[in-house]
């Protein structure tokens, strides 16, 4: 069974950590270009002081980028999830949202940099919002793409 946008969604939205994180992804572009995902700050969600816990923050940012990445360069690359940085603007509340997008001419960039196995290390950056559209935080993720190695049968002379 072929992973389309919408089937993925589905399972990284009732995937236990994410459900558990009350974590909600919303289906990707059909292009893969682009995916919201949302957190539901509720009980299991919060720090002491009522407000969104980082660690949820950080977990709905984790994947989401390398997913993009991964999904348009497709099985001949080697996509990792490398590095994440939050910077907390201010306390989250409510419903949260953040929105990744790699458009398709950064992929492919990202592919001409990774041909013949070179390996490249790209920043992407994101806000996590709150419902009116103030910015809770400042998100930066680091991407590890390389082109796999190609495997040659090597024939003795017969």
């Amino acid at each position: 069974m072929r992973i389309t946008p919408r089937r993925l969604a589905f399972a990284m939205s009732t995937w236990l950590p994410n459900l558990a994180s009350g974590i909600r992804v919303r289906p990707f572009a059909e292009d893969w270009t682009s995916v919201t995902v949302q957190l539901h700050v509720n009980l299991l969600t919060r720090n002491y002081v009522k407000t969104a816990f980082g660690g949820s923050m950080s977990a709905m940012t984790d994947p989401y980028f390398f997913m993009l990445v991964a999904h348009q360069l497709g099985r001949d690359y080697v996509v990792w999830d490398t590095k994440g940085e939050i910077d907390f603007v201010k306390p989250g509340r409510g419903v949260l949202t953040a929105r990744f997008e790699v458009p398709q001419a950064k992929a492919a960039d990202l592919r001409e940099r990774a041909r013949g196995g070179a390996k490249v290390l790209e920043w992407f950056q994101t806000d996590i919002t709150d419902a009116a559209g103030d910015v809770v935080a400042h998100v930066r993720r680091e991407v590890y793409v390389r082109e796999k190695r190609r495997v040659t049968e090597e024939r003795s002379p017969a």
